[in-house]
């Protein structure tokens, strides 16, 4: 325990390889989020994506004019992995 006015602070990350599922979640969230804002800079966008065996499915709250294909956006970031 801390004496006084020192503070602890306990730190702690979490790590992925490479083609671990959450590393294609942040793709796919990002990919969504960067075609929304690339076709209405307004766009508000808070959605996660999870995905298991052969689907991705991306979830949550999106506010945006544009009109998107999610399932092309997928898709392209799926492909771009290697994971076609």
């Amino acid at each position: 325990m801390a004496s006084g006015s020192e503070r602890v602070f306990l730190f702690s990350s979490e790590s992925v390889n490479e083609g671990h599922p959450d590393k294609l979640c942040d793709q796919v969230s990002d990919a969504v989020l960067d075609t929304c804002l690339r076709e209405d800079p307004k766009s508000k966008v808070a959605c996660e994506t999870v995905t298991k065996d052969n689907m991705v499915m991306v979830a949550g709250e999106i506010t945006t004019q544009a009109k998107i294909d999610y399932e092309k956006v997928v898709r392209a970031v799926v492909a771009e992995i290697g994971f076609d």
